[in-house]
């Protein structure tokens, strides 16, 4: 089966050093990287406030990353995710071609 491409998005919290931050997206880099994927590329966005509440957090880190992997890649993404303490929320999208 042949590549396709996505985008992951995730919250951080905001009490979290920078280290911290580059940490917890080097290690989902590494998750795509690792099983044969392409990290196109991987940003941090600043601290912003939340639209609304998500589990006593009122702001949160931004990051986005855009990938090229197989189809069983971002199902790993989301269980490693959503196991994860310091992501508040998250969603990985399939992209059109």
């Amino acid at each position: 089966m042949s590549n396709r491409k996505y985008e992951a998005f995730y919250i951080v919290k905001a009490d979290l050093t920078d280290a911290d931050v580059q940490k917890i997206a080097d290690k989902f880099k590494e998750v795509v990287e690792n099983q044969g994927g392409t990290v196109e590329k991987a940003g941090k966005w600043d601290k912003r406030k939340l639209a609304y509440e998500i589990n006593g957090h009122k702001e949160g880190i931004y990051i986005l990353m855009n990938f090229e992997a197989d189809p069983k890649v971002p199902l790993e993404l989301n269980r490693l995710m959503r196991i994860s303490d310091d992501i508040i929320r998250h969603r990985v999208f399939k992209l059109e071609d």
